[in-house]
């Protein structure tokens, strides 16, 4: 679901996109919601190579860097880890990584 952002919300957003924030930096802003992280975390265990994931209006998530980049990712590859630890360490990452402006 993409979520379409007011003018108020996009001057919040340009300004804390100097700094590069992360992901949980904007949900916390409520730049990003619970839906659209779960949504980017869906799309990663369905396609781990995902690139340019369009994680907000104007935002964009290489989903694979930002899995490959987290402390977790051998967890994360390891396919004997239950499918709620893969999906909470994934979660975990998109959280911490930095999107990008589309």
């Amino acid at each position: 679901m993409r979520q379409t952002l007011s003018a108020p919300a996009r001057s919040r957003l340009s300004c804390l996109m100097a700094d590069q924030p992360t992901v949980g930096e904007l949900r916390k802003a409520a730049l990003i919601t619970d839906a659209q992280i779960e949504a980017a975390v869906k799309a990663f265990l369905e396609a781990p190579f995902t690139d340019a994931f369009p994680i907000a209006d104007g935002l964009t998530l290489n989903l694979a860097r930002a899995i490959a980049e987290h402390a977790a990712s051998a967890a994360i590859a390891d396919m004997s880890s239950s499918e709620a630890f893969r999906r909470t360490m994934v979660r975990t990452a998109i959280l911490l990584a930095r999107p990008e402006s589309a």
